[in-house]
This record gives structure tokens, C-alpha cells and sequence, in this order.
């Protein structure tokens, strides 16, 4: 049986109540209860944890799927709370062993000492910004992908506690043109393809 733990990352802050990221939550949790036989936990980052079971989930989970909302180019303030917290507590307990290195060549190496190692994550993000703002020339993210330029960090957080990345899918303009119909359709769809890929052959 295949395992995964799905976190959520929205926050109820300012303007933003978290209800488009619930709703991604729910409609993954919906497409994984569709191939049957999957043990699934999840974590809501805004309501109350121990940081100690959290890091139990992640060495548990042979798939972790990240939802959350972009604030300012970055992760919510509760969110990234939650990695802080929850990574640190995993030192030396699954999470993570060291940087890596060793005192007699410390120049390489670093970033290699992750305990995580087997297990991969899936990342959505919701932005404000549409999708043009990626891709065209001239506009604001000088043709830089969400992957490759403000979530490059979280990326390179994941590799160094040894998770292989998946595909990731962003959803864009959620504030002046979202539909959500059309959006949750064009995600499950992703999210199909992607579980067709991962989990389908090892389904028992």
C-alpha cells in the first residue's frame, strides 16, 4: 500500500481566508481515493501540530504533495513556520543526518545528507500573477518559470533532505480570473497523469 501525506499550506491572513487552497486539498484527496488502496494522512499548517509527529509523517510517506498560496514571492508565514520547525525537529530522526560534508574536504558535497532519500513530493502553488508573466518577454518574471526562479529555494529545500521532485502544477490569476470549475478539472487531470505514473504500478 502506497502512502502519502498531503500538506496544506493556506492561510487565513489579510484577504486570503485559505478556502482556493482547501479546495485543491480537497480535490486531491478526492483523485487519490480513486485508485483505492492508498494510505492517506493530512496536514493543515494553520491549525495546530506536534513538530515531532509531523517528522513522522514525512519518513511515513512514500509521496508528499504541497499546496500553497504564494504571499509576496514566497510561502505564507505559516507555512514556512512549519518547515522550519517540522525539518529541524527531523535532525538525525529521518528528515535529515547533516549538510553532508566532511571536515577533511568541506567544499564538497554539501547538501547530500538528507534521510528522505526514496521518497518524492509534488508542489502546487496559486499566484495572482497569470501565467504570462512567466512566459512572456518583457514581463515581470523575465521569462523565468515558477520552478526555476521564486521557488527555486523550496526545490533545492526538498533535494537536501533527499526528496525527488515531481512534476509540479500552478495555478495562476486566481484573483481576477479564476474559474474554478475549469482550474480543479485541468489539476485533476494533472493529478491523474501523475498517480498513473507513480503509484498505478506498485498498487498491490
Amino acid at each position: 500500500m502506497k502512502k502519502v501525506l498531503i500538506i496544506n499550506g493556506g492561510q487565513n491572513f489579510g484577504h486570503s481566508g485559505g478556502r482556493y487552497n482547501q479546495t485543491i486539498a480537497e480535490n486531491t484527496l478526492e483523485v487519490l481515493q480513486s485508485f483505492g488502496n492508498i494510505e492517506i494522512k493530512i496536514t493543515n499548517t494553520s491549525d495546530p501540530y506536534d513538530k515531532n509527529e509531523e517528522v513522522e509523517k514525512f519518513v511515513w510517506a512514500d509521496l508528499i504533495i504541497y499546496h500553497t498560496p504564494i504571499w509576496w514571492f514566497q510561502l505564507p508565514n505559516g507555512f514556512k513556520k512549519y518547515i522550519d520547525e517540522v525539518f529541524t525537529a527531523g535532525h538525525a530522526k529521518g528528515i535529515y543526518m547533516s549538510d553532508g560534508r566532511k571536515s577533511d574536504n568541506p567544499k564538497i558535497n554539501y547538501g547530500t545528507g538528507g534521510m528522505l532519500g526514496g521518497r518524492k513530493y509534488m508542489l502546487t502553488t496559486s499566484w495572482n500573477a497569470p501565467e504570462t508573466a512567466f512566459t512572456l518577454p518583457g514581463e515581470f518574471f523575465n521569462e523565468t518559470s515558477v520552478d526555476d526562479g521564486p521557488l527555486f529555494g523550496f526545490h533545492r529545500m526538498n533535494a537536501f533532505v533527499s526528496l525527488e521532485r515531481i512534476e509540479s502544477f500552478h495555478f495562476h490569476d486566481v484573483e481576477k480570473n479564476a474559474d474554478i470549475d475549469r482550474d480543479m478539472k485541468i489539476y485533476r487531470d494533472h493529478l491523474n497523469n501523475v498517480l498513473e505514473k507513480e503509484l498505478k504500478p506498485q498498487l498491490v
